[in-house]
């Protein structure tokens, strides 16, 4: 039975209906403009880009941002560049799957496959997002540390919190979400454009450091930073997340609507990715112009950094400053867990039940197992679990991202929507080096 509001989804060469749309209490509550100027449409598409861009700087990002500017000062600024535009051209895929077949990712993988297959992608998928969630809980937990003093314990039993917040915003209405995303990510900024006027880095090398070198290829230490940066950067969650906020938009029903809101779904995406590559770029520039150039090339641990800022820059309101983006951080990446925990057991096994309920079980689910790791190691193994976090993400990624590539290519499920053959030719290339790097990093983690 259709949902009142809900879009006609095409089902051929699918195996299965899709069920309950995607988010279903937001699915559609966007308005957008079927005319207009190409600016006046778009404000109407900005949102989903930015929930996407938080899972591209937590605090798994700005551990290896830390390490590789520290060690290596600016050289890794174009591993972090690479990495940001095949994230783009992936969160692509991702709004061309929610929007042309009408499918979150999750639904898609249970219409396509069988219930053997089907059922350990979802397990898959919910591992990766208790190792998001781990990643997220321990940045949360350091940011209330570092600025309010509050135990790491205590802080992650906090973060729990995060699920009562989703709920508000989502009764007043997905907006305020989006709101809510933007305003602490124009926060971060801030924070970060202040410390790095104070750092007064190179910009002559900052620039340099964009364009590629031989060096990471034969320097193996800064190899296997540069395979951390990029492994850190895509995360099975995003996709998910993505596939179903876009979802979120309403549009018209036929291919020329759709195609139009496809692209500028892509756009919205795509420079809300240039903000995240801004800020996962700032922080590599601030390790750089501070720890490095002071002598100090082995900065990993948040911690650190937070204790090395104020004497390194002669200000006492860079540590704060540091502390306040880490806590944001961690904020914003806790929301987009809760949505993409909620994409992902609902699309999957197409669980009904009432909103809070869901909501509850779906964060219980992710962030249980993620505290109770976080207490039992305690405040020394902090960066351990990050690591840890990182490597399960890359052994989850290959479940996730073969099949968006898979799906959007498949002219059966997708109509003439589907992904030209350029593009699927580019995320075949780009989802075969991720998968490699990732096995090498979590080779390397393992053996080395």
């Amino acid at each position: 039975m259709q949902v009142p509001g809900e879009r006609a989804v095409p089902q051929e060469g699918w195996r299965n209906a899709r069920g309950r749309p995607s988010l279903a209490e937001v699915f559609g509550s966007i308005a957008t403009r079927p005319s207009g100027t190409l600016w006046q449409k778009l404000l109407a598409f900005l949102g989903p880009g930015y929930l996407v861009a938080v899972g591209y700087m937590d605090p798994g990002n700005w551990a290896t941002s830390l390490a590789g500017g520290s060690k290596f000062g600016y050289a890794l600024l174009t591993v972090a560049l690479l990495s940001n535009l095949m994230a783009i051209l992936l969160q692509a895929l991702c709004a061309r799957l929610g929007i042309g077949a009408g499918r979150d990712l999750a639904q898609a993988c249970r219409g396509a496959f069988p219930r053997y297959v089907s059922w350990p992608l979802w397990i898959v998928a919910e591992i990766a997002i208790c190792a998001t969630d781990l990643a997220e809980v321990i940045g949360t937990a350091i940011g209330l540390n570092l600025l309010f003093g509050i135990p790491l314990e205590l802080g992650v039993l906090i973060t729990a919190l995060d699920v009562f917040l989703v709920l508000w915003m989502q009764n007043l209405g997905f907006r305020w979400i989006e709101a809510f995303i933007v305003t602490l990510l124009g926060v971060i900024a801030v924070c970060f454009a202040i410390q790095i006027a104070l750092a007064d880095p190179q910009w002559g090398a900052v620039i340099r450091g964009f364009a590629p070198t031989t060096d990471i290829v034969t320097n193996p230490d800064m190899l296997y930073l540069a395979i951390g940066i990029i492994g850190a950067t895509v995360m099975p969650h995003n996709l998910y997340l993505h596939s179903g906020v876009v979802q979120t938009r309403r549009f018209g029903e036929s291919v020329e609507d759709k195609r139009e809101a496809i692209k500028l779904a892509t756009l919205d995406s795509t420079i809300a990715l240039m903000f995240a590559l801004l800020i996962n770029a700032s922080i590599l520039i601030l390790a750089a112009a501070t720890f490095n150039k002071a002598g100090k090339t082995d900065v990993a641990e948040l911690e650190q950094a937070h204790a090395f800022l104020a004497p390194l820059l002669g200000s006492a309101i860079a540590p704060t400053l540091f502390g306040i983006a880490l806590l944001c951080c961690g904020m914003n990446s806790a929301v987009t867990a809760t949505l993409s925990g909620q994409i992902v057991m609902e699309g999957f096994i197409d669980i009904r039940l009432p909103p809070w309920a869901r909501r509850m079980v779906t964060r219980a689910i992710a962030i249980v197992p993620a505290a109770i790791v976080t207490i039992w190691y305690g405040e020394a193994g902090t960066a351990k679990l990050l690591i840890l976090s990182q490597v399960i993400l890359g052994l989850a990624l290959p479940f996730s991202i073969v099949p968006l590539v898979m799906f959007t290519a498949d002219r059966r499920k997708m109509g003439e929507l589907v992904a030209p053959v350029w593009v699927t030719a580019l995320a075949v290339l780009t989802a075969a080096v991720l998968i490699i790097l990732n096995i090498k990093l979590i080779y390397d983690q393992v053996i080395g």
